[in-house]
């Protein structure tokens, strides 16, 4: 009996450490991912040209994240200013001087049930990972 129950902890223990560093590169590659589409549309909608981020290039970003291998569905994305006007609106572009904010977030699905292997509390898999950032409008009437 001692000898089953042996086994079987090192087995758990074996399966954790054999995918543990995948799963949690996926998280890392994921949180990477959002953050560089954060960077991107923060670069383009503050710039001179647009100064806004329009549902358009939510679209195309959602798209972009899709083909990553993103459920379109989950991705969720917060435009701000810090004056307070919309940051999406094309006809209003937000002023030079202005910060427009942008966050994406994305559920952190199953990817750590492996770690109930080992007694860890698994992440719920409705939290979400978060990727945010903020750029002064250049745009210039």
């Amino acid at each position: 009996m001692k000898q089953l129950l042996l086994f079987v902890l090192f087995a758990a223990m074996l399966c954790w450490m054999m995918f543990s560093p995948i799963y949690k590169h996926v998280v890392i590659v994921r949180q990477a991912v959002l953050q560089q589409e954060v960077d991107y549309l923060l670069e383009v909608g503050a710039s001179g040209t647009y100064g806004y981020i329009s549902a358009a290039m939510l679209q195309q970003s959602a798209d972009r994240l899709e083909r990553l291998g993103l459920e379109r569905d989950a991705i969720e994305y917060a435009a701000e200013t810090t004056s307070g006007v919309s940051a999406a609106n094309p006809g209003l572009p937000v002023p030079r001087g202005t910060g427009i904010t942008l966050a994406i977030s994305y559920p952190f699905e199953n990817l750590f049930m492996i770690d109930a292997l080992i007694g860890l509390s698994p992440i719920a898999p409705e939290t979400r990972m978060r990727a945010f950032g903020m750029k002064m409008s250049e745009y210039v009437p």
